[in-house]
């Protein structure tokens, strides 16, 4: 692509809305999504969710994700309430597993709403299709004659595919060996040759420019550059316009029920404090998304966070701007479970990432809680998320310093937070193989009749004993 340095074209809001009409014929209008479950769980601080398990056994079993407690009806309970819950222990804890230790200290108790932006419902099944659909279409015929080519774990390597295929061009794509097997397949499946590299940046980097050179084919890359941060910033675009449609919609309901003695969900809809996002946190790898977030967020009054995992050093943002003063790290090398954050900010990305007017600060969450917060997803929201999409939603639930912003920030008002669910190119193969490890031990540690509960559950064993599945109403 051309020289970013000489590129009229500013990271600006407008620049964003200008980058939005030219893809919005190529791309979908990703849906929000609000979940009652999640907001309350986000309400309830940390050491208040867990219930004694003392009571567990005088209750039937809970099927289907669902739980026997009352939800906070205004967020300000200090009940315990029975949620997923990410522990220091390296494991998941659920409904009634584990009473609340005197010792633990008390946590932060922020009023949240939150919001779902699902990318995850995004063509190719992730947010990288708005920067490579706006990359290409800043290109020439001639620029483009001999293909583009890319180095990516899957996500931006499906995209330029997609683009590619729909201008009519060859797309090379380089990705390391130990890339999902379904993004491979989904990126083969857009008609692109693939190369394969090691893991590490530098063994991409030295890969594209082998193929570049056999192909003359345009670099297209997936975060550091201006045109690709403008067409990840669309996210934020939308995001802002359709919750402030929500809160619209959400006052007329408000307004058509008055009188009849119905109770009002949890909004801040209508109250006067709000007509919208108050935050959006995203996650963050390259840097492409939150930095075209914040570009597109800026002035506007929203603050904008980030999300990683800290996993083996892929905290690398929030280390860097610990630094004095800030400094980019350039070199990162993990197997975080979080495969499309396995990279570091980008130069350009870090212009924005950097400056605190623009993003508010940037925290990281541990492998357990990315895990907790993908099972949260699925079993209340009923939305599949790769691990580098639940992250965000991590940082929401689990992180203390993140909390305590909020708590104190927003008061007792409480926020309208919108999480980023970036991308959900997983299988079942792979969910499963990360909560295999987990479900074997827990229930290996049970005794014979909470062991016969959990296969219960699963439909494995019938009340008699005998080895049946239960017919059960669906």
């Amino acid at each position: 692509m051309a020289d970013p340095s000489k590129i009229n074209r500013p990271l600006t809001r407008d620049n964003v809305r200008k980058a939005h009409e030219l893809i919005k014929p190529y791309i979908h209008l990703t849906p929000v999504l609000q979940c009652d479950t999640l907001s309350a769980m986000a309400s309830t601080p940390q050491h208040l969710r867990m219930q004694p398990s003392t009571s567990a056994d005088s209750q039937e079993p809970h099927t289907n994700g669902t739980v026997s407690n009352q939800l906070p009806s205004n967020g300000t309970s200090h009940d315990p309430v029975s949620f997923p819950t990410a522990s220091t222990d390296g494991h998941t804890h659920t409904d009634h597993q584990d009473a609340l230790r005197p010792s633990q200290p008390k946590s932060a108790n922020p009023q949240i709403n939150i919001f779902l932006k699902l990318e995850s419902h995004q063509k190719i099944g992730a947010f990288k299709t708005r920067g490579a659909f706006h990359a290409l279409s800043r290109l020439t015929p001639g620029e483009l004659s001999n293909g583009v080519i890319t180095h990516s774990s899957g996500n931006h390597a499906q995209a330029l595919a997609l683009a590619a295929r729909t201008r009519g061009i060859p797309a090379h794509i380089v990705m390391p060996t130990i890339s999902t097997p379904s993004k491979i397949a989904g990126t083969k499946a857009q008609g692109a040759r693939v190369y394969f590299s090691g893991s590490t940046e530098p063994e991409r980097v030295r890969m594209v420019e082998q193929v570049q050179a056999e192909t003359g084919a345009l670099l297209v890359p997936p975060y550091d550059h201006p045109d690709i941060i403008l067409g990840q910033g669309t996210v934020g675009l939308e995001f802002e316009e359709q919750v402030k449609a929500l809160g619209v919609e959400e006052a007329e309901k408000v307004r058509e029920h008055e009188g009849y003695g119905w109770r009002t969900p949890r909004r801040r809809f209508g109250d006067g404090k709000s007509e919208g996002l108050d935050t959006v946190v995203a996650p963050i790898g390259g840097g492409g998304l939150l930095s075209g977030i914040a570009t597109a967020l800026e002035g506007t009054g929203v603050a904008v966070f980030g999300a990683e995992p800290s996993f083996g050093g892929a905290d690398d943002c929030a280390r860097g701007l610990a630094e004095n003063p800030p400094r980019r790290i350039e070199k990162v090398s993990t197997l975080t479970i979080a495969d499309g954050l396995r990279t570091p900010v980008g130069k350009y990305p870090w212009t924005v990432v950097s400056d605190k007017e623009k993003v508010r600060g940037v925290y990281s969450v541990t492998e357990d809680e990315i895990k907790s917060a993908m099972r949260l997803l699925f079993e209340r929201a009923k939305v599949v998320a790769e691990p580098s999409g639940a992250v965000a939603l991590a940082v929401v639930l689990y992180n203390e310093e993140f909390r305590r912003a909020v708590e104190r920030e927003a008061g007792g008002d409480g926020w309208n937070v919108g999480v980023v669910v970036s991308g959900g190119n997983t299988t079942m193969e792979a969910i499963v193989g990360l909560f295999a490890e987990e479900t074997t031990e827990k229930i290996g540690s049970m005794d014979g009749q909470r062991e016969d509960t959990v296969k219960r559950e699963e439909g494995k064993l019938g009340r008699d004993g005998s080895a049946v599945a239960e017919n059960v109403a669906g």
